[in-house]
């Protein structure tokens, strides 16, 4: 953990987001629909400027908390362009939970130094990843949506202020795909250019990062291929989607949880 080196500007930011993120949630009966907007615009530029400032230090550091916090961040933005286009998505403050929550951790262990010995391209192998998370991440939210709203169905409860279940169904799958698509891309350069991008010596290895990646992407397959040539809908599909997000979780979030906070280790 480390926050005396934080500096004030980074400080001031994270308490913005973070109370930014969280006050509507508790105040949202007491508000306008333009006094929310506010918070949650603010949440995000704060966030968003946050980290940018972050990407900037030197020498530039990142791990399992930065990592969360570009997912949420990733999500929110997702998540705000997506109310623009159907205003019945429900406003769901857990994210502004999640949030706050990722800016936080994201002072509080803000990562180790990447390897000096890694190339320009590496930033951009990050972003492919982190991406990923945030696709993925997005299409868990969905599909938790999805879920909410069948449930409600089942025990006769009014669904029609919300999100039709094909409309929301349609979306979970879509950025499933979109995800799919890009974790392939990221293995792909991880795979045949982790010498180029990593260094030598820190090239393509079978480590817990490496299998887990490879699980979530078996999973996310099974489930494409799954819906498209057998129909696969409802909690199955959930499910398995739910365990190719955990596999990916663990694949990098995880293992440097692991390493970074219960080893203390850097690499």
């Amino acid at each position: 953990m480390i926050l005396d080196s934080a500096s004030p500007l980074s400080l001031g930011l994270t308490a913005v987001a973070a109370f930014a993120y969280v006050w509507p949630a508790f105040r949202v009966a007491g508000h306008s629909a333009w006094v929310t907007r506010f918070w949650v615009a603010l949440a995000w530029l704060s966030h968003g400027a946050l980290l940018g400032l972050g990407f900037m230090d030197t020498p530039a550091r990142f791990g399992f908390a930065p990592a969360l916090s570009v997912t949420a961040w990733l999500i929110a933005t997702s998540y705000a362009v997506e109310r623009q286009l159907y205003p019945q998505l429900p406003a769901r403050w857990a994210l502004s939970a999640v949030g706050a929550l990722s800016v936080v951790l994201a002072l509080a262990f803000p990562g180790t130094a990447l390897p000096a010995t890694a190339s320009v391209w590496m930033p951009l192998h990050l972003a492919m990843g982190v991406s990923c998370y945030g696709l993925f991440g997005v299409a868990v939210v969905h599909a938790w949506f999805m879920t909410r709203a069948e449930a409600r169905m089942r025990m006769g409860v009014d669904t029609q202020s919300g999100l039709p279940l094909l409309t929301l169904e349609r979306l979970t799958y879509r950025f499933v795909a979109a995800g799919f698509v890009l974790l392939t891309a990221t293995l792909l350069v991880g795979y045949g250019f982790g010498d180029v991008v990593y260094g030598h010596a820190k090239a393509w290895r079978w480590d817990h990062k490496t299998v887990f990646s490879l699980l979530s992407w078996l999973t996310f397959a099974v489930l494409l291929v799954g819906r498209s040539h057998f129909g696969w809908r409802g909690k199955r599909a959930v499910v398995v989607l739910y365990t190719g997000s955990a596999f990916l979780f663990l694949a990098y979030v995880g293992s440097r949880f692991v390493m970074e906070v219960v080893l203390g280790r850097t690499a």
